[in-house]
């Protein structure tokens, strides 16, 4: 039974399975369960349906706050009716698109989301990615390891490096900008485009504003950091491909569907072009798809987001929106509905 006592919010935990015990260690858990009353045993994997487990039928009804995840269900209107004391969702992970309903923005629940910390190491991973395709690391590696060292470097890279070569970033995103305040330190030059940013905030990131097809002309490294939205589909599609310079890289560390594999895969195969893929369209390539064997192909599994102790700075920023919202403080990076249409 409740202890009238205890003033502190009420909160239930609702993410895919597996995911709260890699989310919390032990230390996230101790604060957790000192700023609000729950039961960190108590994760809800689905939140709606007759075989509802009543402890979280229960949970749910007292929640004024729900801390989700990966995986977590939509909160449809069906879930916002059985939890009529819901005011706040923290979301201990990046977009919020897959389980935040225009029901809760009609309600007037307050979201925040971790996609700032989300946004690190994706950065991170972008920024080896682009210094290590300016210096040809993936096509020389991969000779390296075929001629056993019985190659002539200098011919091969004699115009390889990143001294004073030009970076296309597409897309000033929260990853986007990261990016950007990553690669100041390097000569490199920096292009940008983003319908959404106007050339004196462009100069404040000190990056040169250009159109799309502009930018791949003059970009050595395209990097993709723009959200998946209707507007975006394959905005890399043949034109954009065609245009980049013979021997250059597309980065696309945002969503496979941005590009267009089908116009990618013949500049890939023909070695005009370079690639890093962290995400494709379909997520995962068909069992026959070339990008699995291609020398000048860097393939990952979608890792570039947060994985291993990296989820832990997600939890680490969905705690301290949890502790400001204990506090009756406005959460420090909300999500607000008008910025959906156009972000991640």
């Amino acid at each position: 039974m409740h202890d009238a006592s205890d003033n502190r919010p009420s909160a239930l935990l609702s993410m895919g399975p597996g995911i709260a015990e890699r989310l919390f260690a032990p230390v996230h858990l101790a604060r957790l369960t000192g700023l609000v009353r729950t039961d960190p045993r108590l994760v809800a994997h689905s939140l709606t349906g007759p075989d509802l487990d009543p402890a979280v039928a229960t949970a749910l009804a007292e929640a004024e706050l729900l801390i989700t995840c990966w995986g977590a269900p939509p909160l449809t209107a069906d879930v916002l009716a059985a939890a009529p004391k819901l005011r706040a969702v923290v979301h201990a992970a990046g977009t919020v698109k897959h389980h935040i309903t225009d029901a809760c923005w009609e309600r007037g629940i307050s979201v925040t989301s971790a996609a700032a910390a989300n946004a690190l190491p994706v950065a991170e991973y972008t920024l080896a990615a682009i210094l290590f395709s300016g210096k040809r690391v993936l096509g020389s590696a991969h000779r390296y390891r075929e001629t056993r060292g019985a190659h002539d470097w200098h011919q091969e890279l004699g115009r390889a490096g990143n001294y004073r070569r030009t970076v296309g970033i597409v897309g000033a995103s929260r990853i986007g900008r990261r990016v950007i305040e990553l690669l100041r330190p390097f000569d490199l030059r920096v292009l940008l485009y983003d319908p959404y940013v106007d050339t004196a905030e462009a100069a404040a990131l000190g990056v040169e504003l250009v159109p799309l097809d502009e930018l791949c002309e003059r970009s050595q490294v395209v990097s993709v950091h723009a959200p998946q939205v209707p507007a975006t589909r394959q905005m890399i599609g043949a034109a954009e491909l065609a245009a980049m310079p013979d021997g250059a890289t597309l980065i696309n560390t945002a969503r496979g569907s941005l590009v267009d594999e089908a116009a990618l895969l013949p500049q890939l195969v023909s070695g005009r072009l370079d690639a890093v893929l962290d995400v494709t369209d379909p997520e995962l390539p068909p069992p026959d798809s070339p990008l699995y064997d291609l020398p000048n192909v860097l393939l990952t599994p979608h890792v570039a987001g947060s994985l291993g102790v990296e989820i832990h700075r997600m939890a680490d920023q969905a705690l301290d929106e949890v502790e400001r919202h204990v506090k009756g403080l406005p959460f420090e990076d909300p999500v607000l509905p008008s910025a959906l249409g156009h972000s991640a």
